[in-house]
């Protein structure tokens, strides 16, 4: 007992946190209880948990299953009664325990709690958080806390639906459960795609349906014959917010409200796979062979190309880029000879509009006349395809875009194209949800008439097809001055497709102004006091009852009629009471002084004709009739204050007045309408100058198109540009290269050919030509003749050999006659340099090669360097150091004309 007393005195946060699970549970029920007392979610008891919303994360995974069943009952507690920020400080603690531990429990009583707190999460806020936060604990590793998890997703869409909760996240999921090992995990995926289908319909099955297997699909589909029976789910539980909008609806508007409810159930039921899908980049995906293809002379590889580009604009939704090119073609592929290409082209153009919507109402104008050209097909597979082609293209705009094409095509001379364009327009106007203006509707209505004078009885069909249409978008009476100048017979016929028409778009009457509406009433309570007036009731009614039924007439004149007690309805009660006021007012004029100043009786303003008073009621009637209509009301009080003569006098006064009134009402509202149909004029020709300027824009982003085009193929030929110069200064830089090494060969073997110097023939152990050993010199020579040689004239007519042919850049600095041929004076020199730079190693060589090459060679020798060093050697050294010589200056000039060549070109 101690202990429990110790327990008890402790804080409530410390209690909750208390190692003992006894102390939690009694902690979290005493929380719950305090939370159902508390009179408003500002009560102190909520501060702690608001401050610390980790609290609830311990109390949702707590070890113990007793004390983890009653701390969610004090959490849905808290969610029912606490305040809208408390709640959001606990949802990102409180869901991920609950989704882990609490729905997967072995206890009934937690998963019901779990579920429960999730649904509050959800009605305090929004559901995609808590959605947010259930989809990653699909990917557990436990089948049974997936399959509890799949669970309460279900229960979430069946209460809020998916109109309130957002289905596109977890519709991506379905196909990984669905491939799961387990089975329970399969059948909670199948109960969540049969909830999914109760609202989204066959919308949700191009998101994920591609993923599934045959059997899988074949299951689902029976399970959802099940439910395809039922009517439009409806959302079973509300969030704060629409419980607080549903709260605010007038009390009176119980009918409406539920006719705009039902209209929304409609309309949520009618999901769309172009909402629950993402849309997908197609551009970079048309095949680059694509235009090649389509203007090929053969039409199997135009069909080809068309049914390549089909299957990837085959998607749900299409993410928005630059398809002017694709649909010029397409449009172009309508006059194609062949029909398989017409279709093909057709159903791109379809899939397109479709997938894009309304960003493809740019291209509308590109593609919509060629399709209605080619309406002149016979075959019903072409019209079929080109007909939702045409479909497609106007879900992505409006009847008033497509209005003058469709006008133009109606009078076609081709009975077909004329026949495909009438019932295209039926289509339209049953598919449009805008109420088509009176100028849309007078040239509609224009066209059908003519198509009831056509020889054709489907022509003839479709005109009072398309009257019983218009006739059952704006009703019967605005129809009807449309009808005039129609037999019997033809009014029949529009009466039929009147009542079988079904459209998505009707012409409601609009509510009248506020100033409108209030006169009814008024107009009551005027004859109620005339009536009140007349059976002997006090005077002061019928003038409370004067001003209020002046708003019977027009609002412009309400208040200055009521004003003088001319009241605008022509009953008969309504006129007593003035006439009875006027009997009365000599009586109590004096009591009653304030009140002409609002309403003035003719007697009042006889006996006070100098005072400003009685005037300020003339000018407020406006147009300066008020004084009139007053001075012929006062004359024939004049002579002796008559009480009985004055009163048929107001009644023809008022009657002038109102016709005065309604006579400028019909002015002003001639006004208007004139005012009208010059605003519709103007818009008229406002589209019109639009459409100018779209089709301007078409050829500027066609003239930019091409730009862009040129100057890429300028920038490629500069870059080849560029690469040839670089190209040329590579060559150059090697030729320098080559000079310098052969001026550096060159100073060599002048330095060792020189007299007194090492190569001497009078030098001591030198190592010239002339102390060559025959077999040296043959080694020597072998491998100048090999293909090691390493001669720059050499390599460049080997280079030249493997191109075919082509001609080096190298040729036109060093001639023909210098790059080829063993005579060349290059190859001489290049041996007799290489020769003289491995003599010194064939010096050093030891004996046994020496001997090797001896033995090789046998008793071949050089004219040019033998052992004794005759003259020949000397001579014909020198020959070859001239013709090296002469090399050299032949690739300095060589040079020299290439340097100026590239200083005189253009940078």
């Amino acid at each position: 007992m101690a202990e429990e007393e110790d327990f008890s005195s402790l804080p409530l946060t410390d209690r909750w946190t208390h190692k003992v699970w006894k102390v939690r549970k009694q902690a979290y029920e005493e929380a719950a209880q305090l939370f159902e007392k508390t009179p408003d979610e500002y009560d102190p008891v909520f501060r702690p948990f608001t401050q610390d919303p980790g609290l609830w994360k311990s109390a949702a995974g707590d070890s113990n299953v007793a004390a983890q069943q009653e701390g969610l009952a004090a959490l849905c507690a808290f969610l029912k009664f606490g305040g809208r920020d408390g709640a959001l400080r606990a949802r990102q603690h409180a869901v991920t325990p609950i989704a882990e531990k609490c729905l997967s429990s072995t206890r009934a009583a937690i998963k019901t709690s779990a579920v429960e707190a999730l649904l509050l999460f959800i009605e305090v806020d929004v559901p995609g958080p808590v959605i947010e936060e259930i989809l990653p604990v699909l990917s557990s590793k436990q089948p049974k806390v997936i399959a509890a998890a799949l669970a309460s997703l279900t229960q979430i869409y069946h209460n809020y639906g998916c109109k309130t909760a957002d289905p596109k996240p977890v519709l991506k999921f379905l196909p990984k459960v669905f491939g799961h090992a387990d089975k329970n995990v399969r059948a909670e995926a199948t109960n969540l795609a049969v909830e999914f289908y109760r609202w989204l319909r066959d919308a949700m099955k191009p998101v994920f349906w591609n993923d599934l297997k045959p059997t899988q699909q074949t299951d689902l589909e029976a399970q959802f014959e099940k439910v395809k029976a039922d009517g439009a789910p409806k959302q079973e539980r509300l969030l704060r917010s629409q419980q607080a909008e549903k709260e605010r609806a007038p009390a009176g508007g119980g009918e409406e409200e539920y006719e705009e409810d039902g209209g929304e159930a409609d309309d949520a039921g009618e999901a769309d796979a172009f909402d629950l899908a993402e849309p997908q980049d197609v551009v970079g995906k048309v095949p680059k062979d694509f235009f090649d293809n389509l203007a090929s002379s053969k039409w199997k590889e135009r069909k080809e190309a068309l049914e390549a580009l089909y299957a990837v604009v085959n998607v749900p939704r299409i993410k928005d880029g630059d398809f002017h090119e694709i649909n010029r073609c397409l449009a172009k592929c309508m006059k194609d000879a062949n029909i398989a290409v017409v279709t093909q082209a057709a159903q791109c153009i379809e899939l397109l509009a479709k997938g894009l919507r309304k960003g493809y109402a740019k291209y509308r104008a590109t593609v919509m006349q060629p399709i209605m050209e080619r309406l002149k097909e016979k075959k019903a597979t072409v019209a079929d395809a080109l007909g939702a082609a045409l479909d497609a293209v106007f879900l992505s705009t409006d009847l008033t875009e497509c209005l003058e094409d469709i006008t133009t095509y109606l009078v076609h001379k081709n009975p077909q194209v004329k026949e495909g364009t009438m019932k295209f327009l039926v289509r339209c106007l049953r598919t449009t949800r805008d109420v088509p203006g009176k100028q849309e509707i007078a040239t509609i209505v224009g066209c059908a008439k003519k198509l009831l004078s056509e020889s054709s009885e489907g022509l003839r069909a479709g005109g009072a097809e398309i009257l019983g249409t218009v006739m059952k978008i704006i009703g019967e009476r605005a129809m009807n001055p449309h009808l005039e100048g129609l037999d019997d017979i033809r009014k029949t016929k529009v009466k039929e497709f009147y009542e079988t028409a079904e459209v998505k778009a009707k012409d409601k009457p609009k509510p009248p102004p506020p100033a409108a509406r209030a006169p009814p009433a008024a107009a009551k309570k005027a004859v109620g006091g005339a009536k009140k007036s007349a059976l002997g009731a006090k005077k002061p009614p019928p003038a409370a009852a004067a001003p209020a039924e002046a708003p019977s007439a027009p609002a412009p004149r309400a208040g200055p009629g009521s004003k003088l007690g001319m009241p605008k309805p022509g009953g008969l009660g309504a006129l007593k009471a003035p006439q009875k006021r006027s009997l009365a007012a000599p009586g109590g004029a004096s009591p009653r002084r304030p009140a002409p100043a609002q309403s003035p009786p003719p007697v009042e303003e006889e006996e006070l004709p100098a005072s400003p008073p009685p005037a300020k009621p003339a000018p407020r009637m406006g147009l300066g009739r008020g004084g009139l209509a007053g001075r012929s009301l006062a004359k024939p009080a004049a002579p002796g204050m008559p009480v009985a003569p004055p009163s048929p006098t107001p009644a023809s006064g008022l009657t002038a007045i109102e016709r005065a009134e309604l006579e400028e009402l019909r002015d002003a509202n001639e006004r208007l309408l004139k005012a009208l149909d010059d605003a519709r004029h103007d818009r008229s020709k406002l589209m019109s100058e639009i459409q100018e300027l779209k089709n301007q824009n078409a050829g500027l982003i066609e003239d930019h198109t091409r730009d862009v085009l040129s100057i890429k193929a300028k920038e490629t030929q500069l870059v080849r540009a560029r690469s040839d110069a670089d190209a040329a200064e590579q060559t150059n830089d090697r030729l320098r290269r080559e000079l310098d090494r052969l001026k550096r060969a060159l100073s060599k073997a002048e330095a060792l050919s020189g007299p007194g110097g090492p190569g001497s023939p009078s030098s001591p152990g030198g190592l010239g030509f002339r102390t060559m050993s025959p077999t040296q010199d043959e080694f020597y020579r072998d491998q100048s003749a090999g293909r090691h040689r390493m001669s720059i004239v050499s390599t460049l007519s080997e280079e030249k050999e493997n191109g075919e042919g082509l001609p080096h850049p190298l040729s036109k600095y060093t001639g023909s006659n210098a790059s080829s041929g063993r005579a060349s004076p290059a190859r001489g020199f290049r041996r007799d340099v290489s020769m003289e730079e491995k003599e010194p190693r064939a010096a050093e060589a030891p004996p046994a090669y020496s001997e090797r090459a001896g033995s090789r060679t046998g008793s071949r020798t050089s004219g040019r360097e033998t052992p004794s060093g005759g003259g020949n050697g000397a001579t014909s050294g020198m020959e070859s150091w001239k013709r090296a010589a002469e090399v050299t200056s032949q690739l300095k000039a060589r040079i020299e004309q290439m340097k100026a060549k590239q200083a005189s070109r253009p940078q």
